[in-house]
């Protein structure tokens, strides 16, 4: 990370020119790096700023965060505190479906996002065209996070003492309440662990963002265009440094807030009793 900030202050020629760690001894900085990925040089590399991309990100993370740990933690709940017949099936089918390699279902789900579903000619799915919008990327990352943040907050909230569940429930109280006021604040560690995976993976996911964007720059996150700057004939190390702490400068002030969330909500989570 300190290479990475060093080098994003140099020049071109500077940085194919010497190690990073010899500006140390000798600093020869220039914020024009940062300047051109914020507004732009009108180089191949960097014919427009990422600011644009930078908001497509904030905008892409932070729904695809909130929507699976509201479903996932309701989900728990309900898996954890509501006996019905199959719940235990239907709990261990739903952390199965982590078996299912993520880049194998992309394409798929975009032409069932594109072209519907079809047995013969009877349309058993509708085409719902998102393809190339926000909520095109916003539910593949919601589906795909949904498997793991239901396993964790579920072993979280069952954890939770009995004694206090039976007690609301012999005090009047229904599962909305119980939810609302007993599970969601005792939740805290367990839900913001998940958030800061949800977090950093969609914020740096690049496969998703490019193939659910359908190549409008108009919803690309910054991971694409970081892909971009180093140009056709890989130019351009000066701008991609800088872009690239640009990038990681959000994850790090969210983990960093959270951080003490973070172990126990995995812990408690990952082990229950």
């Amino acid at each position: 990370t300190l290479g990475l900030l060093i080098t994003s202050f140099k020049t071109n020629e500077k940085i194919l020119g010497e190690a990073w760690w010899t500006s140390l001894l000798n600093p020869d900085f220039t914020l024009e790096n940062y300047r051109g990925v914020f507004l732009g040089d009108g180089t191949e590399s960097l014919s427009s700023g990422v600011l644009p991309y930078f908001i497509n990100s904030i905008v892409i993370t932070l729904p695809a965060t909130i929507f699976p740990i509201v479903i996932a933690t309701m989900a728990a709940y309900a898996l954890a505190w509501i006996r019905f017949r199959g719940s235990n099936f239907l709990f261990f089918s739903i952390f199965a479906l982590q078996i299912v390699p993520l880049q194998m279902s992309l394409v798929p789900l975009l032409l069932l996002f594109t072209g519907g579903a079809h047995i013969g000619s009877v349309q058993i799915f509708p085409a719902l065209g998102i393809a190339g919008e926000f909520a095109g990327i916003w539910l593949p990352h919601t589906m795909f996070a949904l498997p793991l943040a239901i396993y964790l907050l579920h072993n979280f909230i069952a954890g939770l003492p009995r004694d206090l569940m039976e007690a609301a429930y012999v005090d009047g109280a229904n599962h909305f309440t119980v939810f609302r006021r007993i599970v969601l604040p005792l939740s805290v560690p367990g839900i913001a662990s998940i958030a800061i995976f949800q977090f950093l993976w969609v914020w740096n996911d690049l496969l998703v963002g490019l193939t659910f964007g359908a190549g409008s720059k108009s919803v690309a996150p910054m991971t694409v265009r970081l892909g971009e700057m180093v140009g056709t004939r890989g130019s351009g190390w000066e701008v991609l440094t800088a872009g690239a702490f640009v990038s990681i400068v959000v994850p790090l002030i969210v983990f960093f807030a959270l951080q003490r969330y973070f172990v126990r909500g995995l812990l408690a989570g990952s082990v229950k009793g």
